[in-house]
């Protein structure tokens, strides 16, 4: 993981198969046919490491097909828990494809029974000189309660933190027993997200492939980050991410609006 002074609920991935991946992601040389196989090759990886630090686990034996000739052929150890319960939101924007592939791991090694994907219709509010205001919620398909289980929020691009903060609110509010955890998992995510994120909700896990911080001053950027928060920027004056990857939602479903 990358050092920073964000806080001990804040994960930056320094792995270069990961940044080599997003480095393809927003290349111009990339298009529709190959974005999709790219962003499910990095939410499942991203989502290994979510689950071996944040899913329980317990000790397990577990007999091999080498016990059919050797009756010592178990193996011993730890292993994810299959009877303990995750939520994965799905923002109806960017964040379908890679919620479908996080879910398609996650079944592999989970019990399918206690793994759930939810559907959060989401909307950008901008104000007059297209600046993002807010997050507008249009529609949900909710499949329960969150109680005790782990909710992950696969929001690839994290720009300004709205979408991250209202999913949580809309969990908070639903009835029955409150989550055991919330973990947001990005591509890419801002300072000015992190800020919102750790500010509106502290107890929430932030993990991202890659920080990207490119308005940022030159001391900023030469430093550990988080040690200039208030020279620390990664968006444009409408709220675009600088690196960024130019447009990958509308990629994802080659629709420009």
């Amino acid at each position: 993981m990358l050092a920073h002074r964000y806080g001990p609920n804040v994960h930056l991935f320094g792995d270069r198969f990961l940044l080599s991946l997003l480095a393809r992601i927003g290349s111009p040389d990339v298009g529709p046919t190959q974005l999709p196989s790219l962003v499910r090759t990095a939410y499942r990886r991203l989502l290994q490491d979510v689950l071996a630090h944040e899913f329980p686990a317990q000790n397990q034996r577990v007999a091999t097909r080498m016990t059919a000739v050797e009756p010592r052929a178990f193996y011993e150890g730890p292993v994810l828990r299959r009877d303990a319960r995750l939520v994965l939101c799905s923002v109806i924007r960017a964040g379908i494809l890679p919620a479908q592939a996080c879910f398609e791991a996650a079944v592999e090694v989970l019990a399918p029974e206690n793994v759930r994907l939810d559907f959060l219709n989401m909307s950008r509010i901008t104000d007059e000189d297209n600046r993002v205001t807010g997050v507008r919620l249009d529609g949900s398909k909710i499949g329960g309660d969150v109680e005790d289980a782990l909710v992950l929020i696969p929001d690839p691009m994290g720009a300004t933190g709205g979408t991250v903060c209202r999913a949580v609110e809309v969990y908070d509010d639903l009835p029955g027993g409150k989550a055991r955890a919330y973990a947001a998992l990005h591509l890419m995510i801002t300072p000015e997200a992190i800020r919102r994120i750790t500010a509106m909700h502290p107890d929430v896990r932030i993990y991202a492939a890659r920080l990207d911080r490119g308005l940022s001053s030159e001391r900023a950027l030469a430093s550990e980050p988080g040690t200039f928060p208030d020279e620390e920027r990664g968006l444009t004056d409408i709220d675009y991410i600088v690196p960024g990857a130019g447009g990958m939602g509308e990629l994802l479903t080659n629709s420009w609006v």
